[in-house]
């Protein structure tokens, strides 16, 4: 702009040259002058533009960092949106846990308490079972105690009947301890004649030295049991059969033993067996002389043992 005004001044001055020198002289110290702004202004223009260039360097790196931070912002708030949604679902999650939390230890308590209940209960009924068996085993060993003192006196008796009855031995008597019982067997040579019930002199002397050894043992239950061979009785008179002279034969021993005062009659049973429990066969005389036979079976009385036995 001021170029061109200088540029009009000066060819109005040439068109009136007819100017003077001092009016030329002015106008040309104007034209420095305005040159000299000219230049002036010029530099401040370049100054201007470089400072506009700075400035739109400047905010378009303001532009991108705030475009930046821009995403950065909504990468945020998507990111808060998010974790809030998470929070709230964690939230509800834990409210519900919590619930059934409180709803699961009120049962597991519930449960605890009834096994606990249960276990109580189950150390008393434990306590008395082990007082039972406590009290069991002691009778129990009691009870051990008892048989074995009983099989000792069995034994002893066994040993006094040997001695006491050795003079018979080889003549069809024997005395054996077995089953916790003692067993004096006579054979019929010894005591009978055959097809008779009356008892013989030497038989009659074995059966009153088994009644002195049980007259000093008064807890000894006897049983005397007849027995015959397999050979029908042929005989005559009251005896119908075998089982009746078996029988007869069995009364015989315990009136015999009953002679002594010291043996208590309630003690004594008579038994006959007949042919119906053999020691040998009955196809040789010689097993039918061993059938042949009285045998008395000494048993220990048990009634406090069987006591015992039912309180176990």
């Amino acid at each position: 702009m001021i170029k061109k005004t200088l540029t009009a001044i000066l060819a109005l001055t040439l068109i009136t040259s007819c100017v003077s020198k001092k009016v030329y002289n002015e106008l040309e110290s104007k034209y420095a002058n305005l040159k000299k702004e000219n230049r002036k202004l010029s530099d401040e223009n370049d100054e201007t533009a470089k400072a506009k260039n700075q400035l739109e360097l400047d905010k378009n790196a303001l532009q991108a960092q705030y475009d930046k931070l821009a995403a950065e912002k909504s990468k945020l708030q998507a990111d808060y949106a998010a974790a809030d949604k998470n929070l709230k679902t964690l939230q509800a999650s834990y409210n519900a846990l919590e619930v059934n939390s409180d709803e699961a230890l009120q049962n597991n308590m519930r449960k605890n308490r009834e096994l606990l209940a249960q276990l109580e209960a189950k150390e008393k009924a434990l306590a008395a079972e082990q007082s039972r068996l406590d009290a069991s085993s002691k009778r129990l060993n009691e009870l051990e105690s008892m048989m074995a003192a009983k099989d000792a006196a069995m034994s002893k008796l066994k040993e006094t009947l040997s001695k006491a009855l050795n003079s018979f031995e080889g003549k069809g008597l024997t005395v054996q301890q077995k089953d916790g019982k003692v067993y004096v067997s006579m054979e019929n040579k010894l005591l009978f004649s055959s097809g008779s019930w009356a008892v013989g002199a030497e038989g009659r002397r074995a059966v009153v030295e088994v009644g002195k050894v049980l007259g000093v043992n008064p807890d000894i239950s006897v049983l005397i049991e007849g027995h015959t061979d397999d050979d029908a009785y042929g005989g005559s008179g009251p005896i119908a059969d075998n089982w009746d002279l078996s029988t007869k034969r069995a009364t015989a021993i315990v009136a015999i033993l009953s002679e002594n005062k010291s043996i208590s009659r309630q003690n004594l049973t008579a038994a006959g067996r007949s042919e119906y429990a053999p020691l040998a066969s009955n196809t040789s005389a010689e097993g039918k002389a061993k059938n042949r036979r009285i045998e008395i079976i000494l048993t220990p009385k048990l009634d406090e043992i069987s006591r015992m036995l039912n309180d176990l």
